[in-house]
């Protein structure tokens, strides 16, 4: 049906720390939430160093995609948040490894603070 939106939750993911959907799929896309790293198991937030928490950022994501039938890899855009942009290159080494083909296009955004005193948040616009 035209226009028909359909919000997720993946249940593997670590749960949303507000009023707000996983993601949701409209127009054959799936608009994934920003995902700062938190453990899916107990909800914590983990990492270290930026590049740690972007891994942990990332997979998340690829939770999310997988519990909507697509993957990570289909990802046609995505919005990295960092609160020290110094750490790009860091991010960017960690990036790589999970779009070693065909990159997504991206925006990087230094941004004041993240929820929870997280580094980085990485949020995604899929393919479906």
């Amino acid at each position: 049906m035209p226009g028909e939106r359909n919000a997720l939750n993946a249940s593997g993911a670590p749960p949303a720390i507000g009023p707000y959907s996983h993601a949701v799929s409209a127009a054959g896309l799936l608009f994934c939430s920003g995902q700062i790293p938190l453990d899916p198991a107990g909800g914590e937030l983990v990492g270290d160093t930026p590049g740690e928490q972007a891994r942990r950022c990332l997979e998340n994501l690829q939770l999310v995609c997988e519990a909507a039938g697509t993957a990570l890899a289909r990802a046609v855009r995505l919005t990295v948040y960092m609160t020290d942009l110094s750490a790009f290159a860091e991010v960017n080494e960690v990036y790589a490894t999970f779009f070693e083909r065909d990159p997504p296009a991206r925006a990087a955004v230094g941004v004041a603070a993240l929820p929870r005193g997280a580094q980085v948040e990485i949020d995604a616009i899929v393919a479906l």
